[in-house]
């Protein structure tokens, strides 16, 4: 396995990871599946604002990939983005979310973002855990602001302050 920057040939098994994670967990807050024209879109925009999206690849599989993109979009927040890291379901557990991650950490630094935050569902221990491994701090927690699958869900935000101003 390796993590590599994604390509449009990528897209395929990228997207199969997100319908899948769509479908059959609470990590993204949506129950629409999304399709290839959307995904290239989303990939297109992040290419052109400069913003990496990464995959673990091994032989021509998609493992999982990561990306991050504005956290908001008021020039005030220009130092903060916002990530997103997603697993194949039969590759988690095995430490490829937190490679994703560590690899997006120095593209951060590099365009000298200040501020990394990650939005996890409450109920996500694992991924809550993953991310204070990597020093990720828990700074806030919504109370039922998704829901999905029939119940509401908690947000944590979480982040790492990863360069001083």
């Amino acid at each position: 396995m390796h993590i590599r920057h994604a390509t449009p040939a990528d897209l395929p098994g990228l997207l199969a990871i997100y319908n899948s994670v769509i479908a059959t967990s609470t990590a993204v807050y949506s129950e629409v599946q999304v399709t290839l024209a959307n995904r290239e879109a989303w990939m297109d925009e992040r290419s052109r604002v400069g913003y990496p999206v990464l995959v673990a690849a091994e032989d021509h599989n998609i493992l999982g990939f990561a990306s991050f993109g504005d956290f908001r979009s008021a020039p005030g927040y220009r130092f903060t983005v916002e990530h997103s890291v997603h697993v194949a379901e039969n590759h988690r557990g095995q430490g490829l979310g937190k490679a994703l991650v560590a690899a997006l950490l120095p593209l951060a630094i590099a365009q000298e973002k200040h501020v990394m935050i990650g939005g996890i569902d409450a109920a996500n221990a694992a991924s809550i855990a993953m991310h204070e491994r990597l020093g990720f701090s828990q700074v806030g927690l919504l109370p039922q602001v998704g829901y999905k699958f029939g119940r509401w869900l908690d947000l944590v935000f979480m982040q790492k302050i990863l360069a001083s101003a």
